[in-house]
């Protein structure tokens, strides 16, 4: 049996796909290790950016000088897999569930079922990612993810319940459900996300599940009476809004109009009081002038997100919107994210200051130092406890005391 090291970059779906690859080898009965001293190193790839490309062949590189033999996985790898052309380097042009299979048949041995793994822990902590789907079929002027990941394709019920309860069994309290565009899962009797969630929410041992970032059109009315009937499941949703420009957004190929997200957003705070929504901003869009900007903040100002995420846009090659050029100057991109993050702060602030005297349900994840305890409330607030409150994975209710920071104070209800 072989000694190996996976390394991933880009998305919490690379992680999550670079942890299926990893869980097959260790189930094959291969060895992992972290030192550069393992004789098969796997590279998951990000393509998201040119930047990103670079990265990955920077890290391939590094893996070939150090390993026997270096498997290529992931986005950058289907895109152009010619660009990691090397002796000691083999490219595994497959979804991350077949480049598993291939890999451990390439090595020796069998593939026992998959599941996906947080922030490259050990068994037994605080989060994982549970891969549900792959792929888009959405054409985004500005992503390249269609061509590296190819159309929709949901996984089925059998096997995502299988990973949640071999997890829960790790010892994992919460549960995120993860993917590419995850409110295009559907099962084979065509029922969609909220089906699923129902389902892995049902769970014996589970604490918390958790949704990741969703496309606005799938903010549907059952899927947020879903969330708002079930305790366990996260106050928080992060829909993605790009711009607030309707001409914008036709730019850019999305498949929403302003008035379709703010109506979305608003019903689902209607249902789910408390609801925390975060959201992703690209700044400075070919077609986006100081006026869809200034539309953009004012529509982020009302909704008062959690956070906005804001990304200076990039042409990326081999997309649509590369084409129309990088039309907005550098310092105007600059100036309009700084304000934004402002903002952004801003909201911040203010969202933590009116949580001061609520109650909420701490998943415990990490103790520092000090002795102090940090880790997430059901709205993805981030919370410090007292060394007495517990122990990493347990679920704690809290009382918010005060803010501490960027953190809430939580104290323990008696």
């Amino acid at each position: 049996m072989a000694t190996f090291s996976v390394r991933f970059l880009g998305c919490k779906v690379s992680q999550a796909d670079a942890t299926l690859i990893r869980d097959a080898l260790v189930d094959a009965g291969h060895v992992e290790t972290t030192t550069h001293a393992a004789q098969v190193h796997v590279v998951n790839t990000c393509a998201l950016t040119v930047e990103a490309e670079r990265k990955s062949r920077q890290q391939v590189n590094r893996a070939s000088r150090a390993a026997t033999q270096t498997f290529v996985t992931g986005c950058a790898a289907n895109l152009n897999a010619e660009q990691f052309d090397a002796p000691n380097v083999t490219v595994v042009r497959r979804s991350a569930d077949r480049a598993a299979v291939e890999i451990v048949e390439h090595l020796g041995g069998q593939v026992a079922p998959l599941a996906c793994l947080d922030d490259d822990r050990p068994a037994g902590r605080t989060r994982a990612f549970i891969k549900v789907q792959n792929g888009c079929d959405q054409r985004c002027s500005f992503c390249i993810i269609p061509q590296t990941r190819g159309v929709a394709e949901s996984r089925s019920v059998d096997a995502i319940m299988r990973d949640a309860r071999r997890r829960i069994d790790e010892g994992h309290p919460e549960l995120v459900l993860t993917g590419i565009n995850i409110g295009t899962w559907t099962d084979e009797r065509g029922r969609g996300l909220e089906h699923l969630v129902e389902r892995v929410a049902h769970l014996d041992g589970l604490s918390r599940l958790r949704i990741s970032s969703i496309e606005p059109g799938n903010v549907t009315r059952t899927l947020v009476q879903t969330i708002a009937r079930i305790p366990l499941v996260a106050r928080h949703l992060h829909v993605p809004l790009q711009s607030a420009d309707d001409a914008v957004l036709a730019s850019m190929g999305r498949s929403y109009t302003v008035a379709q997200y703010e109506q979305a957003i608003d019903e689902a705070r209607q249902v789910i009081p408390g609801l925390n929504v975060t959201t992703d901003v690209i700044i400075g869009y070919p077609t986006e002038d100081e006026q869809a900007f200034a539309r953009t903040y004012a529509l982020c100002e009302r909704l008062a997100f959690g956070k906005v995420h804001v990304f200076p846009f990039s042409p990326r090659p081999g997309t649509v919107a590369a084409d129309l050029g990088d039309q907005v100057a550098a310092t105007a991109k600059a100036d309009r994210s700084a304000r934004l993050r402002d903002l952004s702060d801003r909201m911040a602030f203010a969202r933590r200051q009116s949580r001061v005297g609520q109650q909420d349900a701490v998943i415990l994840e990490r103790r520092l130092d000090d002795g102090t305890l940090t880790g997430y409330g059901s709205d993805y607030s981030r919370f410090v406890l007292d060394a007495e409150a517990g122990a990493p994975g347990d679920l704690v209710a809290v009382r918010v005391a005060a803010m501490a920071g960027e953190h809430l104070r939580g104290e323990p209800c008696q």
